[in-house]
């Protein structure tokens, strides 16, 4: 079913392709339903298929370059599948906020904001690495044009230094499998490409530290951190409201994804030996992304400013090496896919009726526009971590986790929940509160759809944090499954 959804997004983005030019309003249609069947066929995947606990569901397995060793195999665990979700809910957010943003080249247009969406799910499953890389191209490329083509004035500088960027580091990652692949050849005699045998392998012999680096640098680029980090505001800031939703919401979880499975899971030694750089550089994005979000003038560059500095949280926790705090982690992904894009899918709301970002521009529009400044409202409360809003519970987890290991860490990097809400309030107050500055449209009935979608996610998983906790625990042991490698972390 994994594959068939693959296949059926990809399908549906060359039908998008064909009819796009001609008939504008078929080529949405298509792109809507396609997203939906999508769903159907994922939750069909889910009620059909028995999940191990404690690993990774083997799902598809042919040959495919066999003379070589390398097979298109797919495998789940109970992190794919929340991944996917997220992604999948944010993919009908996309379609439905480009229906009237988009009117140039439409068809082209959902061809690659389908064939991102496919890319996405084949990186959360794919476990032959060159499949996996294959998958990671395929993520990044339509990603690039959709900045190039559909994006604001700068869109060209911004698309560059984002390709630039993610294939200089996609590179490098590739040099670490193939690294890897030899190693491993020179251990058992044959190439080996199956990251399933790579966790069972005796790692000890081979320069893990280097292939762990690498791995580490690829994705530390997609989450981003600190240094790497400088094509996010420019990407987020150039991006069309539905490239920022996918980048925010999806496309930086792929980073986290690749932290957890190929660097902590893969490399447990050498992942220890690098666990006090890790956790520098989390705290250092954590408090350098709330300071630049607060000096932003432009509403979106805000947002991704923002987005580090919630990222930051996740590679803390992931370099803990604590229990709880990997629980804080997997839960923060999701609270924050969710919360960035509605931001970016607000932020794209007034974009189109003010046709500017520049905060200063606006002032006083909840007297016009009282329905989409309470969801703003409530999409910065999010953000900021308060209680009973789904942000909150994993960021607290993760500041409890750390603070077992670490005290003075952990107090520091509360700082940027501190942080987060002064500009989050700052963001609200400037654009809605005060003397109004214009006269704008409320949200209409597909933009209330959309925002009270995702606004009810953030509630539901604040007030009800087991309902999705319970997903990677069992009896105490949340994530053991992902994290056993790790020597003592449960």
């Amino acid at each position: 079913m994994i594959t068939l959804m693959i296949f059926t997004l990809i399908a549906g983005g060359i039908f998008a392709w064909m009819l796009g030019d001609v008939h504008y309003q078929r080529a949405r249609l298509v792109a809507l339903l396609t997203v939906l069947l999508s769903c159907i066929e994922f939750l069909v995947f889910i009620t059909i298929t028995e999940f191990e606990r404690h690993g990774l569901t083997l799902i598809q397995h042919r040959a495919w370059l066999p003379s070589l060793h390398i097979y298109f195999s797919l495998a789940v665990d109970l992190l794919s599948v929340i991944l996917i979700s997220l992604t999948m809910i944010l993919a009908l957010v996309c379609v439905l906020v480009s229906w009237r943003e988009i009117t140039e080249k439409p068809g082209f247009y959902y061809f690659n904001l389908l064939a991102t969406i496919a890319g996405i799910i084949g990186v959360f499953t794919a476990i032959d690495m060159l499949l996996f890389f294959i998958f990671w191209e395929v993520m990044l490329l339509p990603m690039t044009a959709i900045i190039a083509i559909w994006g604001h004035e700068n869109r060209r500088y911004a698309a560059i230094k984002f390709f630039i960027f993610t294939q200089v580091s996609s590179l490098l990652m590739l040099a670490s499998i193939a690294f890897m692949a030899y190693s491993m050849s020179q251990e058992i005699g044959s190439l080996n490409f199956n990251y399933i045998e790579w966790l069972t392998a005796d790692k000890q012999a081979l320069s893990t530290f280097y292939i762990m680096l690498g791995f580490f640098v690829a994705f530390a680029v997609k989450l981003p951190s600190i240094p790497v980090h400088s094509w996010l505001p420019d990407a987020h800031t150039q991006a069309p409201t539905a490239g920022s939703v996918l980048l925010a919401g999806v496309l930086l979880k792929t980073g986290a994804y690749g932290l957890i499975r190929f660097v902590v899971q893969l490399f447990p030694s050498a992942s220890e030996q690098f666990a006090f750089i890790g956790i520098v550089l989390g705290v250092i994005s954590i408090l350098y992304g709330a300071k630049l979000a607060f000096a932003q003038s432009d509403i979106k560059r805000l947002i991704a400013y923002s987005s580090i500095s919630h990222m930051g949280f996740v590679m803390l926790a992931l370099f803990s090496f604590q229990y709880i705090a990997y629980q804080g982690a997997i839960f923060t992904l999701i609270a924050h896919g969710l919360s960035s894009a509605a931001l970016f899918t607000v932020a794209g709301m007034m974009y189109r009726r003010l046709h500017t970002r520049d905060i200063s521009a606006f002032g006083g529009l909840f007297d016009s526009a009282p329905r989409l400044g309470g969801f703003m409202l409530a999409f910065c409360a999010a953000a900021f971590g308060l209680p009973g809003l789904a942000n909150f519970i994993g960021e607290f987890m993760v500041l409890v986790g750390v603070f077992q290991i670490t005290p003075i860490v952990s107090v520091i990097a509360a700082l940027g929940m501190v942080g987060s809400a002064i500009y989050g309030m700052r963001l609200f107050q400037d654009s809605f509160q005060g003397q109004p500055s214009a006269v704008i449209a409320d949200i209409s009935a597909r933009e209330l759809s959309i925002l009270s979608l995702l606004l009810l996610l953030l509630i539901f998983f604040g007030l009800f944090p087991q309902s999705l906790l319970q997903w990677f625990a069992s009896d105490g042991k949340a994530i053991a499954h992902i994290f056993y490698a790790v020597e003592g972390i449960c």
